[in-house]
């Protein structure tokens, strides 16, 4: 089935909808850590914060990566850290660091 045609600003509207839902549902699971996201997929809670600052400046708006990680995380990191995140095993690690592409 063809992607259905649509102007510029419904794909947009489109395309918010689905990184508000998908930054709410990573908010909600606070029991995936950062580093099986990085694992499993490539990316994580800080990569996504990273690109939406990098698409911020592009269109000439500074944003500190605190303030991005916060939109993102929900809160400022550091509390996020303390609240939620957990050591990594050493299998964790040693997959990580087999994975890394230079994110």
């Amino acid at each position: 089935m063809p992607v259905p045609e649509m102007d510029d600003a419904t794909r947009t509207e489109l395309e918010a909808a689905a990184f508000r839902r998908l930054v709410q549902h990573l908010r909600d699971r606070t029991d995936v850590q950062n580093i099986d996201m990085m694992n499993l997929a490539g990316f994580c809670r800080n990569c996504l914060s990273r690109w939406y600052r990098e698409a911020a400046e592009a269109k000439g708006i500074g944003l500190a990566d605190p303030d991005a990680r916060e939109i993102v995380y929900g809160m400022p990191y550091k509390e996020w850290q303390a609240k939620h995140q957990t050591e990594a095993s050493a299998e964790q690690k040693a997959k990580f660091a087999k994975a890394q592409t230079g994110h």
